[in-house]
């Protein structure tokens, strides 16, 4: 279940997904996850099932916003 580090990140900025929210951050951000690779995703709650744009990718984690 976890990525292997060098494993290529399997997301895109600027590409759209549909994903659930699995937990969340200590912040209050949602989490989803994408072949493993946690997104961060603001303003959603465990369970939510949403359409998210990726805004940042970094190494290990990313960062979307919800889709309307």
């Amino acid at each position: 279940m976890f990525r292997e580090e060098s494993s290529p990140v399997p997301v895109e900025e600027g590409e759209v997904y549909d994903v659930t929210i699995q937990d969340l951050a200590r912040q209050g951000d949602g989490i989803a996850r994408i072949e493993g690779f946690v997104v961060f995703v603001p303003g959603t709650k465990v369970g939510d099932e949403v359409r998210i744009k990726i805004e940042r990718v970094l190494p290990k984690y990313g960062f979307a916003s919800l889709v309307e």
